[in-house]
């Protein structure tokens, strides 16, 4: 058996659902499971709509759950013709009605709670499921639908539940395994249930996540996820075009590149395949020719070589001096616990000789959350700052590496560098308006031009004003301004 996942932009109109049917009939064979997400956007528009009925506003929510009707029963119609009233009448109607009365009882007053915006988020993958399962018979694919929340169980964390793996693969093996055999089954991503039967939903990326728990549960011998793009690519599309598709990468190195900005895959999702063994291979619904990126637990390379370049924007630097060295490791104890209380992910650490320079996505209430800091402790905050990580097996380790990094951005303004929380990744922090032209020059460094930029001249727009090589443990450059916290 196979687990195949289909994202929303790969189930986003008629001619996508079709796309995904011929698909599927090429790996019957196999045995495919489908774990869906919604239809493109839908779960922004229930956002958005469960948003407007919980502050009065009725006639907004009326307009996004209007336009989701029209859109699903639209696109029902594309696949089944004739055949569609009896299925809208029956399945789908009835799940807006139920929708509907939700958004009323919200705006009459009921609390907006996590747990209201779980069952109403969860209407999407319930309608996605349902609608691929009816066009698949359709199309002469043997498919039947599975209520996620059936066999996903989760705790009550509303908003971003935690699978009960144990409770979860043996549902799926009771249920989902048995079907298989002889169809389709189609379920939902993303939603999952409480022992209870409360509706949950697993947070961003959780239709990964639900197909890694699907193929650990029914033992796959592979997971596909199906997507808008061919596969990993050795650079950030959204920042640099033209990257190298990486045809194989290690369970590690793809947690690493999804934890420090790559999209393609939620790095939530490897853990219950990787503890297995078993293979992710990511493809392009729109080109199902293009065999993709496969994740496995051991690529056939020599340590040291970078696989990819990953990146955020949006970043803070903080550099924090403690005026007693004695009381740093107290003052960083007291600020992990902090962070910790907060939510708050540290990207980026770099020890510094009077103190502790990090890196982490900005957000208006970080101030606020550094005035709980000791008041002896300095503290300067720089804004509109970008991260890039180097990601590959061993490569913190490679001094190779290293140097040739330094001579790539030995022209940038490098606030802050460091090796990533493991030996897979280095990372560097530069000025937003940076970003691309290092990305650009990291590229060609070590992996020659991106495509798109193949016969142009190299790009000179990273600023110079520091021009000082970097170091994972150099001094703070003197441009930095301490200020004693307020």
């Amino acid at each position: 058996m196979i687990v195949m996942k289909f994202g929303g932009s790969s189930l986003e109109s008629a001619g996508a659902i079709e796309q995904a049917a011929s698909i599927v009939k090429e790996h019957l064979d196999q045995k495919p499971v489908l774990v869906v997400s919604a239809m493109a956007k839908t779960t922004d528009q229930l956002l958005e709509a469960a948003r407007s009925a919980a502050r009065g506003d009725s006639y907004s929510a009326r307009q996004h759950t209007e336009a989701l009707r029209r859109m699903h029963c639209n696109e029902t119609r594309g696949v089944l013709g004739q055949r569609a009233e009896p299925f809208l009448r029956d399945s789908i109607a009835p799940m807006f009605r139920d929708l509907q009365v939700l958004l009323v009882e919200l705006r009459e007053g009921r609390p907006f709670t996590p747990q209201i915006q779980d069952e109403v988020l969860s209407y999407g993958e319930r309608l996605s499921s349902l609608i691929v399962a009816e066009s698949f018979r359709h199309l002469g694919i043997r498919a039947a639908q599975v209520d996620a929340r059936k066999v996903i169980v989760t705790d009550g964390q509303f908003t971003h539940a935690t699978p009960l793996h144990w409770d979860t693969y043996s549902r799926l093996r009771r249920t989902v395994a048995l079907l298989a055999r002889d169809r389709v089954v189609v379920m939902g991503g993303f939603i999952g249930a409480t022992l209870d039967g409360v509706t949950t939903t697993l947070g961003r990326g959780g239709s990964d996540l639900t197909a890694s728990l699907v193929g650990a549960g029914i033992s796959a011998d592979e997971i596909q996820i199906w997507t808008d793009v061919d596969g990993m690519l050795s650079c950030d599309p959204r920042v640099l075009a033209g990257g190298r598709l990486l045809r194989e990468i290690s369970y590690q190195e793809a947690q690493e590149m999804a934890r420090f900005g790559a999209k393609v895959l939620h790095p939530a999702s490897v853990a219950p395949a990787l503890c297995q063994r078993i293979p992710i291979v990511i493809r392009n619904s729109r080109r199902p020719e293009v065999q993709g990126t496969r994740v496995v637990s051991k690529v056939q390379s020599a340590p040291g070589i970078v696989k990819c370049l990953t990146s955020k924007a949006g970043m803070a630097v903080v550099h924090l001096r403690v005026k007693n060295r004695g009381m740093l490791s107290s003052i960083t104890g007291g600020l992990a616990d902090l962070f910790a209380r907060e939510h708050i992910a540290v990207d980026l650490i770099q020890a510094q000789e009077q103190g502790i320079s990090f890196a982490l996505e900005n957000w208006p209430g970080l101030s606020q959350v550094l005035r709980k800091v000791d008041e002896s402790v300095d503290i300067a905050v720089e804004e509109d700052r970008a991260a890039i990580w180097l990601v590959g097996e061993g490569i913190a380790h490679a001094a190779s590496t290293l140097a040739r990094a330094r001579g790539a951005l030995q022209g940038a303004d490098v606030r802050l560098a460091s090796q990533g929380s493991s030996s897979l990744s280095l990372g560097f922090v530069i000025r937003e308006a940076d970003l691309q032209a290092a990305m650009e020059a990291l590229h060609r460094e070590f992996f020659a031009a991106p495509a798109s930029l193949n016969g142009r001249p190299r790009t000179s727009s990273i600023r110079t004003e520091v021009g000082q090589a970097l170091s994972l443990r150099g001094a703070l450059s003197p441009a930095v301004a301490l200020k004693s916290n307020q």
